[in-house]
């Protein structure tokens, strides 16, 4: 048998296979997806079918085992998602609230850091930190474009020292 001929007798049992998937799954989305799984399988290993069985016994086994193999791989992702842990909207109010406090915290924190850097080396970060290229800024600060990578990269380890409390909070977490 030919792969063409082959192929022709998986899509002339599409219907039986789709009224067969049915009973597995009561979805109708759900049973073409199962029988396109199964037909996809049955193709890609049609070198496996023996000539002289039952083809179509050999189709909805193919199927048996799909629709098994995924509902496994369904129940194994639920069981790695707790749903008991629900929260509650008070408790996403709550979350929210603590979140936006921390957040201004740690805005007005790295605020007091770059008030803390000497001009010479905030101007620059500040505008790169804006998206402003080394070159413009260089050009509009009127200072060697290697100074201005220089004064940036002094200025990240100033603050990278001011603000090293949340760097023992990230690398804890």
């Amino acid at each position: 048998m030919t792969q063409f001929e082959f192929n022709n007798m998986v899509n002339s049992h599409s219907l039986s296979l789709k009224m067969h998937a049915l009973n597995f799954t009561k979805d109708i989305e759900d049973a073409n997806d199962l029988v396109q799984d199964t037909m996809l399988k049955a193709i890609r290993f049609y070198q496996n079918f023996q000539e002289g069985t039952n083809f179509k016994g050999w189709l909805f086994v193919i199927m048996k085992n799909t629709f098994i193999n995924n509902y496994r791989k369904s129940a194994k992702a639920k069981t790695l998602i707790t749903q008991d842990d629900e929260i509650s909207s008070a408790n996403l109010m709550y979350s929210a609230e603590k979140n936006a406090s921390v957040g201004k915290m740690i805005v007005d924190d790295i605020q007091k850091a770059l008030n803390h850097l000497p001009e010479v080396y905030s101007v620059p970060f500040i505008k790169y930190f804006e998206g402003f290229k080394y070159h413009e800024i260089a050009d509009e600060l009127q200072i060697p474009l290697g100074t201005v990578k220089t004064r940036i990269h002094v200025a990240r380890e100033m603050l990278k020292k001011y603000l090293k409390t949340y760097a023992k909070e990230a690398y804890s977490a």
